[in-house]
């Protein structure tokens, strides 16, 4: 199509030209959606069929997009429209470094901030796995912000297979030869081995660097020919007139840098863009220490030959007692450092690096349960709003891609169920893949997703997206492709939002690998750069069941050791390809608050730090609930507690479910493998064990039948979903009274009616005695039923997914809706879900839990 002022490509409005070059046009435009101007560059529509040339604009969109810098152009989006191919960037007023350059060279000051800040961009590229490949003046611009590192269409990965050609290819797209025949542009900033064809790597921008700082500091190029050839033997076998002879004032210690950085063997030169970064800073910071000016040092030499010989053997006496030192360091345990990346203490439920290795990104909720992304760059100590609400991180790709949830809903712990998207860092719109995902992991090229997500009742992980690799009855969590992409790694939780369970890996044929079991707090997975370990964080049950919990590092072969430990809850997020890892330190505590018979206000009625699965007698003067902290808490506690803030009474170990009638008896279930159903007496008795036939695992929340004969459940059995399971007690066995995929609500007041949930979010009032159930279109699929009205007419609901959280009274008949209470309002301060709810037959009379997580992220240096 013809791009012209007033036209558009996408939602993007042309305003004026800016320029153009051999890869295409440049134009300034407005973006309708966000109203802000942005630069558009234009694949002309005679080189689109092109296919090198192609690639080299698809390269250069995607070697940006991975970038995320102070100091490097931003790219916002791609696309295409009316076969004209573009990418919409950030717009940069200012000037190119070359434009500044035609009026002289730049005061010293300026030439060691400008330096610092290309070589920190170079720095942010080579450690994202890119060299850029044709750093010269006219890719920098200069803004008010700083120096900008533009223009990566010659950007390739770091190490790759040896390339013929490199010379005819960067030729044909810097700026052709003049009439005289002297070589302008990319030509003169070509390191030797890029003009031989040889291999390049982050070594090859650094000779361009040398370049660019030798022309800011003396306002010429540091080599020059007649002719092409004249150039090339200039660039392999001369050496550039020495920056001191053209200007005087030069600090010694800037021209050893350029010139290093110009060695004409890659192995002498810088080894990385970041030491010359910290060099550039030491010269500007040092000032006239950084060396005294070459004419001066010349006059003193001759009359201090005799103190330079005593400080030259003062120096080698201390070069030696540097090596011991050194030597003794590398024998002593390597230091482990933490950086604090966030400072104020909120939910954080995931964070990843981007692939600079340095840049962050992090999913919080700073209010609440709705998660919010944010970004940590090197250059910006404090955390910054990405401006996307209801949006949770699940990944980021070696692109620079982010896969998010959108609509995200709070579950429990760090899970959230959402709407699967696709989200290009510096973006601002989603790209939506697949409803009802959980979580999702990018493959090591960047270009697919592993995801979980819940299908008939059963708990799935799929590669590629709709292919089955493993299915469980409890559910799974933390996914994690392997570098080499052979595998991936996962926990595996027995029981549904008990985040209990095991680490397991899958390859790619779905033969699964159970790595390590037997934790608590199954929260943070990550892989070694090199493929050989997982990292997890949990606690070990045999140990200790409490909400503190460790990294561990588990060999393919099972080999575990405990690599951090710490005083609380350590959460493992992420792991570079550097082997820097991104850790929270996690402050959890599930606690009880109540209103008792006769009470106005509510009290805390928790025990430990995991007091939840709370049940209250009908008359709300006793609670059963299950205690899942302490130190010594290996099978969690079912426990029994009067209302009035009475002494807390354990009754074994297990998960509290239901009180009898009666109150003489605790239905429980120990979280043993399989699951063990267990009865256990409230006053005098032993326990009783249950048949539990051929159940694995049971879902919180049973009721008992008015009779006091009889209980119902929701379990698991091997290879099938969750159903609704009515038993006699205590002799009796499972029986299943509702189909695959469906999951309690609430038991009726007289026991003839079950309300049940289905496998699609939809509920249904299943008879006991066999008849056809009935839909309930009223109820939503997030809600969970609390217990049913002592009339029978209608049910007490809740979602534990909002905060505050309204407790409803849903009319069955007619649908209508009452506002109850709210819970929640008080306190919120690190409050992320109300877990359970429990009233009594007095609906002023009730109980509920809650979940409350202060979290910060550190960056850790020097882990194994």
């Amino acid at each position: 199509m013809t791009i012209a002022v007033g036209s558009k490509l996408g939602p993007y409005e042309i305003l004026t030209p800016i320029g153009a070059g051999g890869m295409g046009e440049v134009w300034k435009a407005r973006d309708t959606r966000l109203g802000r101007v942005v630069a558009i560059k234009v694949l002309p529509a005679h080189l689109s069929t092109n296919l090198e040339v192609r690639a080299r604009f698809e390269r250069e969109a995607r070697a940006i997009s991975q970038l995320s810098h102070s100091h490097i152009c931003a790219l916002y989006d791609i696309g295409q429209q009316d076969n004209t191919d573009y990418i919409v960037m950030e717009y940069l007023e200012g000037e190119t470094l070359a434009a500044r350059l035609a009026k002289g060279s730049l005061p010293t000051a300026d030439v060691l901030r400008c330096g610092v800040e290309i070589a920190n961009a170079l720095d942010c590229a080579h450690r994202g796995g890119i060299v850029h490949r044709d750093l010269k003046p006219g890719n920098i611009m200069m803004t008010k912000s700083g120096a900008k590192l533009m223009d990566f269409g010659l950007a390739r990965a770091i190490a790759p297979p040896a390339v013929t050609g490199a010379l005819s290819e960067s030729l044909t797209a810097s700026t052709p030869l003049t009439a005289k025949g002297t070589v302008v542009g990319t030509f003169q900033y070509m390191a030797p081995e890029q003009l031989e064809g040889k291999e390049t790597d982050e070594r090859t921008d650094l000779w361009a660097l040398g370049c660019v700082l030798y022309e800011m500091a003396t306002g010429k190029r540091a080599f020059e020919g007649a002719s092409q050839a004249s150039m090339i033997a200039a660039i392999l076998k001369e050496e550039p007139r020495p920056i001191s002879e053209l200007q005087p004032l030069t600090p010694p210690a800037l021209e050893h840098l350029v010139k290093r950085c110009m060695a004409k063997d890659a192995a002498e030169r810088w080894q990385s863009a970041r030491d010359v970064m910290h060099e550039l800073k030491w010269i500007a910071e040092a000032g006239s220490q950084a060396g005294v000016p070459a004419p001066f040092a010349a006059q003193r030499a001759p009359r201090r030959r005799l103190a330079w010989l005593a400080v030259g053997l003062l120096g080698l006496a201390l070069g030696l007692a540097i090596t011991a030192i050194v030597m003794m360091r590398l024998a002593a345990p390597r230091a482990v450092t933490f950086t604090s990346k966030t400072f104020q203490q909120y939910p954080i439920f995931t964070a990843r690096f981007a692939p600079d290795g340095q840049s962050i990104v992090f999913s919080a909720a700073p209010e609440g349960n709705t998660p919010e992304l944010y970004s940590v760059r090197p250059e910006y100590i404090a955390p910054r709003p990405l401006g996307l609400r209801g949006v949770h991180l699940l990944a980021v790709s070696s692109s620079g891609e982010m896969a998010v949830l959108t609509g995200a809903r709070h579950i429990g712990h760090c899970v959230f169920t959402g709407t699967l998207a696709r989200l290009p860092l510096g973006a601002e719109v989603p790209r939506e893949v697949l409803e009802n995902v959980r979580d999702a992991d990018w493959s090591p090229d960047g270009l697919s997703l592993a995801v979980i997500r819940e299908a008939g009742g059963k708990d799935r992980l799929e590669y590629p997206i709709g292919k089955p690799l493993f299915e469980s009855g409890g559910y799974l969590s933390d996914l994690r492709f392997s570098p080499q992409g052979d595998r991936i790694a996962f926990f595996d939780h027995p029981a549904k939002w008990d985040d209990r369970g095991s680490v397991k890996v899958v390859d790619m044929a779905g033969r699964v690998t159970e790595l390590s079991s037997g934790y608590a707090t199954l929260e943070g997975l990550a892989w070694s750069p090199d493929s050989r370990q997982v990292y997890f964080s949990g606690a070990d049950i045999s140990v200790s069941a409490s909400f503190g919990s460790s990294v561990f590092a588990v060999t393919l072969s099972g080999k575990r050791r405990v690599a951090q430990e710490s005083a609380g809850a350590l959460m493992i997020f992420d792991v570079s390809r550097r082997g820097r890892w991104l850790v929270g330190r996690i402050d959890i505590r599930l606690g009880i608050m109540a209103r008792s018979p006769g009470a106005s206000t509510e009290r805390d009625l928790s025990w430990l730090d995991g007091s939840g699965d709370l049940v209250l007698s009908s008359d709300g003067r006793t609670m059963l609930f299950t205690e899942a902290g302490g130190e010594h808490n290996v099978n969690y506690t079912v426990c029994l507690r009067k209302t009035d803030g009475s002494p807390v009474m354990p009754l074994g170990e297990g998960m509290a479910q239901q009180l009898s009638p009666n109150g003489k008896w605790a239905f429980a279930a120990v979280p043993t493998s399989p699951m063990q159903p267990v009865l256990y007496p409230t006053g005098a008795g032993e326990p009783v064990k249950l048949d539990r036939g051929r159940i694995e695992a049971y879902e919180a929340g049973a009721a008992w039948f008015p009779d006091g004969q009889r209980i119902v459940f929701c379990g698991v059995e091997p290879g099938r979903g969750s159903r609704v399971y009515v038993q006699e007690i205590p002799g009796g066995k499972p029986q299943p009274i509702t189909p695959e995929g469906t999951h309690l609500g609430a038991l009726s007041p007289d026991g003839k009616l079950v309300l049940a949930q289905n496998s699609d979010g939809s509920w249904a009032i299943f008879p006991l005695e066999g008849s056809t159930p009935r839909p309930l279109p009223g109820l939503m699929a997030r809600e969970e039923v609390i217990r049913w009205s002592t009339d029978g007419r209608s049910v007490y609901v809740f979602d534990p997914r909002e905060l505050p959280s309204r407790v409803q009274q849903f009319t069955l008949a007619t649908g209508r809706r009452d506002l109850v209470m709210l819970l929640g309002t008080e306190n919120r301060a690190g409050l992320t879900r109300v877990v359970r709810v429990s009233m009594a037959d007095d609906p002023n009379v009730y109980a509920y839990s809650c979940y409350r997580m202060l979290s910060q992220l550190f960056a850790v240096d020097g882990a194994q």
